[in-house]
């Protein structure tokens, strides 16, 4: 049984291009830095290397110069190793995990500020669900001016069947960003939370609820392995994209299996994603530290030395660096 899952926010508007400057100030990304799952239910393929670079991670690009990442990440190496024993532990690795993940939080907040000006011009330090909405379909390509005058005097707008899909699921979240009392007006804290789910217990409460909701077959708001691996919708073309699809299966399968359904029942619950989803979980973040260095942990001593961080720095980083082992030596 296929799985209808919501599409992305900025992939069900059409009318701008994607990187749209006014669509991405004030529509909630579906990417959030340093969460472990996309707001459309898909794993962060990213997260690895965002909790382990932090704001660094632009920098480690594909095509910049070997030599420059390798120094980069061993300066990185020699910050996550406090005690300077030469090697990273698991609680200095949950250390630098919860560091680097706070610096996710507050770029997310430094960025709000920008965007909490751009729907609230007047500058009253509050915006109510219409400004937001006219703000919205202006960055849709409807005309601002008659926009807010229809919605001013209570008429009828004509707005596409996909467009008022997802005004309907934004005054959703909207409703759940406004703290009580309710007011349907944000101020620049709530507004965080609006568009940064991950910013608030309550929200991210709300965001599992949608993931779940898009995943769930049978309407029990639990998701079984078989309706969390289910492929969305789409016919399969050809063999890259079986394997593509494979893959994806496999993933899926071994986050469920080994991380998200904590008891191993065999079912998850909404409290085990929230659980999961929530970036500042301390208990999270150790297990992510042990997971990471299991990965590169040739010598099999629970710790990472250098030259395994180097071997594995595509895992770590992205980015691949050639001759780690010959280099290594030269730079010491």
């Amino acid at each position: 049984m296929d799985v209808y899952a919501r599409p992305a926010n900025n992939s069900a508007l059409k009318e701008k291009p994607p990187d749209s400057k006014d669509e991405n100030e004030i529509l909630p990304p579906d990417h959030l830095n340093g969460v472990k799952m996309e707001m459309d239910g898909h794993l962060n393929k990213e997260f690895h290397q965002e909790v382990f670079l932090g704001k660094e991670m632009e920098e480690f690009e594909e095509d910049s110069e070997p030599r420059k990442n390798r120094k980069k990440l061993m300066v990185i190496f020699s910050k996550v190793d406090i005690n300077n024993d030469k090697k990273i532990g698991a609680k200095e690795m949950q250390r630098w995990i919860m560091e680097k993940t706070d610096e996710h939080f507050q770029e997310a907040v430094e960025e709000n500020k920008m965007h909490f000006r751009a729907v609230d011009p007047d500058g009253d330090g509050h915006v109510s669900w219409d400004e937001y909405k006219i703000k919205f379909l202006a960055s849709k390509g409807f005309n601002e001016k008659e926009i807010a005058e229809k919605i001013r005097n209570n008429e009828e707008l004509k707005i596409d069947e996909e467009t008022q899909e997802v005004l309907d699921n934004l005054k959703d979240r909207w409703y759940q960003a406004d703290n009580p009392p309710p007011d349907l007006l944000l101020n620049e804290e709530e507004f965080l939370s609006f568009l940064h789910p991950e910013h608030s217990r309550g929200m991210l409460k709300f965001m599992v609820k949608e993931i779940i909701r898009d995943l769930d077959q049978d309407g029990d708001k639990k998701l079984t392995l078989s309706e969390f691996i289910s492929l969305p919708v789409g016919t399969v073309e050809n063999q890259q994209a079986q394997d593509i699809d494979d893959d994806w299966v496999k993933d899926r399968r071994k986050e469920f299996e080994e991380v998200i359904d904590a008891n191993h029942d065999g079912i998850v619950t909404m409290e085990e994603l929230e659980e999961y989803m929530d970036p500042m979980n301390e208990y999270n973040a150790l297990n992510e530290a042990k997971q990471m260095i299991a990965v590169a942990d040739e010598n099999q001593n629970h710790h990472l030395e250098l030259e395994e961080i180097l071997k594995y720095s595509e895992y770590f980083t992205g980015s691949k660096l050639m001759d780690y082992a010959r280099n290594v030596h030269e730079e010491f």
